[in-house]
């Protein structure tokens, strides 16, 4: 589950370890390889040198770092352990791994604050580590940044776990776009079907939808 692509490289998760594979097809290699982790999530740097992912080893589901190539686990962030952090939470979960804002700093998905698990908001931490920023946003999910990393695509809610297909209520997720300079948030979709994953691409942002 959870593949991502960098160039020729791709990483998913497969009974709970991280795994890489050329694009072209071959054998799977492992990059993790702890007995009782479970690792998912990741996501490459733009520059293909590391790889991100939300682990979980002692009890907390947490931020980690590791080379492309493989490696120990870093880990980045450090919160208190919640119910919210098993693996099978309704929904989804916490420090969800979502993208890189560079080559320095990762977003993540937390509800390290929040008493609704259906609210969660977004994170930026260094690859260094140290404290985390949070995102000008009241809520927050999967998510994007433009090209020039002015604006940022996002959804509200994050419940991708959940078997909701064909829900058309209140909680029907939309692609928002937030401006950094402007600090003005728009509702690009307005649909009453679930739209998520935006993924901005040039002047266009892709993202699925089950609107058909």
């Amino acid at each position: 589950r959870f593949p991502a692509i960098h160039g020729n490289q791709i990483v998913f998760t497969y009974a709970g370890d991280l795994y890489g594979v050329d694009r072209g097809g071959g054998v799977a290699g492992k990059l993790t390889n702890d007995e009782n982790g479970y690792e998912m999530f990741a996501r490459f740097s733009p520059d293909g040198k590391n790889i991100a992912f939300t682990g979980q080893y002692d009890g907390n589901t947490e931020v980690y770092l590791i080379p492309a190539e493989g490696g120990i686990p870093k880990r980045l962030t450090y919160s208190a352990t919640l119910g919210r952090d098993d693996i099978s939470d309704r929904m989804g979960p916490n420090n969800i791994v979502l993208t890189w804002k560079d080559n320095d700093n990762i977003v993540y998905r937390s509800r390290k604050q929040s008493f609704n698990a259906f609210k969660g908001q977004l994170f930026v931490t260094g690859i260094s580590g140290g404290l985390s920023e949070e995102l000008p946003l009241p809520v927050g999910g999967f998510c994007c940044y433009s090209p020039d990393k002015s604006k940022l695509a996002y959804n509200r809610v994050f419940r991708e776990f959940r078997t909701w297909k064909y829900y058309r209520g209140g909680m029907a997720d939309d692609i928002w776009i937030y401006d950094f300079k402007t600090m003005q948030i728009e509702n690009i979709t307005n649909n009453p079907a679930q739209d998520i994953f935006p993924m901005w691409a040039g002047n266009k942002i892709y993202f699925c939808s089950d609107r058909d």
